[in-house]
């Protein structure tokens, strides 16, 4: 293929250094331990490894052409490409590999601090429902189909996205959803995908630091990139930093969607339901005219603006009115306020893994009158002790009984860590337990729930490991809530 050529054709842009442009390769590569004879092989300079000092061995193993984009001594007889950023050259010679596969669906991006993953999983829950096979990109992996490729960013490399919106294109999905990583825009991982949609979900303090962002202004500034590749924008107006985002939006159609602001989509009307099998919420949307009751398979507020971004996106896609109202009312994500079971008493197991999202956690299971608020959690080890003083103290303070249980202990013992919490949580006077034993601590959690209780797993969500002496051992809390579940009932 000339692929230098085809993705010229749409607008990359590149120096010759030496050798001929046209020239056919057989591959695209970006990592020296995978090259194959006759490749394009793209440098680029990470953060432990600059692929560049990798050239002479690069070039033994057969690379036709090389991507640079720093001076470099190179060989004679290859063709040099030089370029400002190796990143950005990869996405576009990736999506021109790939024949641009992205073009060939309805693609929908989304940003935002929290939210993104709920968000995904809802709209294409409401594609599904309207018969649309749809693939998508995420926390959770990729799935085309049934099928999941387990990922290990939320937003892959660009060589990565691409062939995975190949895979999805080639068996069918008209549609595409996808996270969009403040990362992911920053590395260009995103580049030469022109979403239809771009939704913009919240922003708070978060990945600032070393290898991330260096401050806030910067992250705000990448979130807020989506805006300038996509062709429609839906923001959430009850955001504090929404202004900013329209306001530097170079998207040429941006739209709001709200509850407390003025709004083109408006939520109202908002009910918090738990009754027999169904825990979750309804409100109202408008547009349509006259409003819409729409219900949601998931509890909490920060659930139902997941839910109105989706549902508002999904007007914009001109979805029936039955798939909007009904199309969520089934809806359940992996780890993410996901109801395990429902009925005398309710477990949900969640991702909540820090103070603030614990906080907003139980705040939102209060909504729903349990007779008793149990939750099951413990910390990392190897990490910032604060989260376990600030976790503790939550607990003790807005749960009416905690179980303390391991999280990942990683190198650290479960019982130091479960000390530092215990110190904390004494404090406040709340009632608390101490199970070691993630397994035994839930079980012990659900063998002795009342009728009304409302049982929160958190911490590991959709993992399915425990990290120990840094090992990782199978592990998923819904699979021992069901385990739970079974031998109660086998006992009965």
């Amino acid at each position: 293929m000339q692929l230098i050529r085809k993705a010229e054709q749409d607008g990359f842009t590149y120096t010759t250094v030496q050798g001929d442009s046209s020239v056919d390769v057989t591959a695209l590569c970006y990592d020296s331990r995978k090259v194959t004879e006759g490749c394009l092989f793209v440098c680029m300079c990470g953060s432990t490894f600059d692929s560049h000092q990798a050239i002479p061995d690069i070039v033994k193993k057969g690379a036709r052409a090389i991507v640079i984009e720093r001076d470099t001594e190179l060989p004679d007889h290859v063709t040099v490409i030089r370029v400002g950023n190796s990143r950005k050259a990869l996405a576009h010679l990736s999506a021109a590999w790939f024949d641009f596969p992205s073009r060939k669906m309805f693609t929908i991006g989304v940003t935002g601090t929290k939210g993104k993953t709920t968000t995904t999983h809802m709209i294409r829950a409401l594609l599904e429902h309207a018969g649309k096979k749809t693939g998508m990109v995420g926390t959770n992996g990729i799935f085309i189909g049934s099928e999941r490729i387990p990922t290990m960013n939320t937003t892959p490399e660009s060589y990565q996205l691409q062939e995975a919106f190949r895979k999805m294109a080639d068996a069918g999905c008209t549609a595409m959803v996808m996270e969009v990583s403040s990362q992911g825009i920053m590395l260009h991982r995103t580049d030469a995908i022109e979403f239809d949609i771009g939704i913009f979900t919240n922003i708070s303090p978060d990945h600032i630091g070393p290898n991330e962002h260096k401050d806030f202004a910067e992250y705000l500034m990448c979130k807020t990139g989506l805006f300038s590749q996509c062709r429609k924008g839906l923001v959430n107006a009850d955001d504090g930093h929404a202004e900013s985002v329209l306001s530097h939006a170079e998207c040429p159609e941006m739209m709001t969607f709200a509850a407390d602001r003025p709004a083109d989509f408006r939520m109202s009307g908002l009910t918090y339901i738990s009754e027999g099998k169904f825990v979750g919420l309804a409100f109202q949307i408008t547009p349509p005219a006259g409003g819409l009751l729409c219900h949601v398979g998931i509890p909490g507020r920060f659930n139902a603006f997941n839910a109105l971004a989706a549902l508002s996106a999904g007007e914009l896609m001109g979805l029936d009115e039955e798939t909007l109202q009904n199309g969520l009312r089934d809806i359940r994500v992996n780890g993410r306020m996901e109801v395990a079971y429902s009925g005398d008493f309710t477990v949900l197991i969640d991702y909540a893994h820090n103070a603030v999202s614990m906080d907003s956690l139980l705040d939102t299971l209060r909504e729903y009158h349990p007779k008793r608020l149990v939750v099951v959690f413990g910390c990392g080890g190897n990490r910032s002790r604060d989260r376990r003083y600030s976790m503790g103290k939550i607990g003790g303070e807005k749960a009416d009984l905690s179980i303390i249980t391991a999280d990942n202990s990683r190198f650290e013992k479960v019982e130091d860590i479960i000390a530092d919490i215990r110190g904390s949580m004494e404090k406040t006077g709340g009632k608390f337990l101490e199970i070691p034993d993630r397994r035994e601590a839930i079980f012990y959690a659900v063998q002795n729930a009342l009728p009304g209780d409302m049982i929160a797993v958190i911490g590991k969500g959709h993992e399915d490991y425990q990290e120990i002496n840094g090992v990782r051992h199978h592990f998923l809390d819904r699979e021992v809530v069901e385990e739970a579940l079974s031998e109660m009932k086998n006992k009965s």
